[in-house]
């Protein structure tokens, strides 16, 4: 397969997305989300095993297991539990804060990527509507992380002004 396949696409993102997950993890100081983290990465490297696989939507030839309902079920969870800490958004947020923050809010940017790779493969090779369904939620989940890091540092979020022209 060429390494410009949409399949190698798709799979190399969540791969990359795995990866900046996994150098905000490193910076954080929280354990309840070390170890959030590090749970979405092994369900993470579970998804790009799928995305690798040819015949993923059928795993005839591969053992790769396909994303459960309830883990979106989860990222929802944590997402609504961890919104608990911030208050509610009234304007857009600037990436930013803490460093560890903006690593997050750069993972949550790899996360859109991959998304946009995999519904690019979706329409050539369908694929389980679940693995869109958990990068989806994912991105939301990684944007709520940024927010509460900084939070719990003691800075607000950095909302965007827009400018008058």
């Amino acid at each position: 397969m060429a390494k410009d396949h949409l399949r190698v696409e798709a799979y190399g993102a969540v791969d990359e997305l795995n990866a900046a997950l996994g150098s905000a993890l490193a910076q954080t100081t929280h354990e309840d989300i070390r170890d959030l983290g590090h749970s979405i990465q092994e369900t993470l490297f579970e998804l790009g095993a799928y995305l690798a696989s040819p015949d993923a939507p059928t795993g005839k030839k591969s053992r790769a297991r396909e994303i459960s309902a309830a883990e979106v079920e989860a990222l929802e969870t944590h997402i609504d539990s961890l919104e608990k800490e911030l208050e509610p958004l009234r304007q857009f947020v600037l990436p930013g804060g803490t460093p560890t923050a903006a690593a997050f809010h750069l993972a949550r940017t790899a996360c859109r990527r991959a998304e946009r790779q995999v519904v690019s493969l979706d329409r050539e090779d369908p694929l389980d509507a679940l693995a869109l369904r958990y990068l989806n939620r994912l991105s939301d989940l990684l944007f709520v992380l940024a927010r509460v890091e900084n939070r719990r540092a003691g800075l607000g979020d950095r909302q965007w002004a827009g400018r008058s022209r």
